[in-house]
């Protein structure tokens, strides 16, 4: 007996979604990194009631010692002010790749906090699994008063360009009560209560394996949990809608997965690493055999920041660009009749030695996401994610959407062949010798799940 073709309703899932009305006036895309720090110190010094900073990390560096002296400042001058800052607790207490183990940024936050002691600012590490390769922080989003401030930069002198250097992100500036409300509870609600949750500005840290099961019970009620508000808006209204997913099955990732279904002219995709997980190639696939439109901008394997130039010493992070670059590489060869057709677009992204950190999606002009998510395995299964899911059924927001798209082109290169991307035998030789021997015992299919 033949079972009958059931066809899935992407579009109901996205119409169902509770979502918050969103005034265009109170919406905000800033262009550049160096615009965005500018704009972050001051949305700080003007902070009346709260300021909550959720990030990856929060560097001892230039950048991330104005940060938080300006916090120290603020929360000074006016005590009652509501501040709470929340990180990755792996990242947090380790050094970068090669620095002396002591030098590490919680040991930075205990410092300061001594130099402060009569200001309190807690600094929390959330473990978001046992092990840093297994999972990470990555949710976004800093909420000051009634403003979200959504970004994937974290905080540090590259990603706000506080010297010659800097990694291009996305930077919107969304006041929205209700929104910033959902964001802070969500913290307050699934942070707060749990003794996973770590501070770090104080004087002794607790190990992985003292708090071993209260990780995996974090994690297990993360799996579960949500934004919670009240959805104020109707689907004819400019609305937005936190999202929020942890593990395979996540509603952020079944967002996504309805987003490239519902399109009906032209997606557009920005990831800083490809490897893109199987369901959305399948997804992209199925969209180009319907004669619909993709444009895909993704960063040059020198826009890395993983990438080491040829005249530096190499190390085994180093490879992880070319295999990158490998995966779209293929991609592209095995896709290259839609390219000539016109019909996918390929970009890649590139600025001299600066790096490049966009994620996103928009559809038709009409939804968009921002969010840190990486679109790649990681994302899809071991980091904490969210994004904000922004609908525009009037094109309120279109100019400004196209301005961010236009600046982001401006430093692409249009792709039209797969063999425009190196082939891999024309790697300098270490990492030449690296990739055949991942190859050879078949180690590159484990790292592309955890990448």
């Amino acid at each position: 007996m033949r079972i009958p073709f059931i066809k899935y309703n992407h579009q109901k899932h996205l119409d169902e979604l509770a979502k918050i009305q969103q005034n265009a006036d109170q919406y905000q895309i800033i262009y550049n990194p160096k615009a965005y720090r500018l704009a972050l110190l001051e949305s700080i010094k003007e902070a009346k009631h709260r300021i909550y900073i959720v990030a990856l990390y929060l560097e001892q560096d230039e950048a991330g010692r104005e940060i938080l002296n300006e916090l120290y400042q603020i929360k000074q001058q006016r005590p009652n002010l509501d501040i709470k800052i929340f990180v990755d607790w792996h990242r947090a207490q380790r050094g970068r790749i090669g620095e002396d183990k002591a030098h590490t940024n919680a040991n930075y936050y205990y410092q300061l906090k001594q130099q402060h002691p009569e200001i309190d600012i807690p600094i929390y590490g959330v473990p978001v699994n046992r092990r840093e390769v297994l999972g990470v922080l990555h949710l976004k989003g800093f909420i000051i008063d009634d403003t979200v401030i959504y970004s994937g930069a974290s905080i540090n002198n590259v990603y706000l360009h506080k010297r010659e250097k800097y990694r291009y992100d996305r930077y919107h500036f969304i006041t929205n009560p209700l929104l910033a409300d959902s964001m802070v509870q969500f913290i307050n609600d699934h942070f707060m209560p749990y003794q996973a949750i770590q501070l770090l500005n104080a004087g002794t840290h607790k190990t992985r394996k003292q708090i071993k099961s209260e990780i995996k019970a974090l994690r297990q009620h993360l799996m579960d949990a949500s934004y919670q508000y009240d959805g104020n808006s109707d689907n004819d209204t400019l609305s937005v809608a936190p999202i929020m997913g942890l593990g395979r099955n996540n509603s952020l990732n079944k967002i996504i997965h309805h987003l490239i279904n519902v399109t009906e002219q032209k997606i557009i995709f920005c990831t800083p690493y490809f490897n893109l997980p199987n369901i959305l190639v399948r997804d992209i696939i199925r969209l180009l055999r319907k004669g619909r439109q993709i444009e895909l901008i993704i960063g040059d394997k020198e826009a890395n920041d993983f990438y080491i130039p040829p005249d530096q010493p190499f190390n085994i992070s180093g490879g992880l660009p070319y295999l990158y670059e490998i995966n779209l590489r293929s991609f592209i060869e095995r896709l290259q009749n839609f390219i000539d057709k016109e019909q996918l677009t390929i970009r890649l992204w590139k600025d001299d030695a600066q790096t490049y950190h966009l994620k996103g999606i928009w559809v038709d002009d009409k939804w968009a996401l921002i969010t840190g998510n990486n679109l790649n395995p990681r994302a899809w299964r071991l980091d904490l994610e969210n994004g904000i899911l922004v609908h525009d059924p009037k094109q309120e927001l279109s100019d400004k959407f196209t301005q961010e798209l236009n600046t982001i082109r401006q430093k692409t290169t249009l792709i039209t062949h797969f063999q425009q991307i190196q082939a891999s035998q024309f790697y300098p030789n270490q990492v030449h010798k690296l990739i055949k021997r991942l190859t050879r015992i078949k180690v590159d299919r484990i790292i592309k799940r955890l990448l």
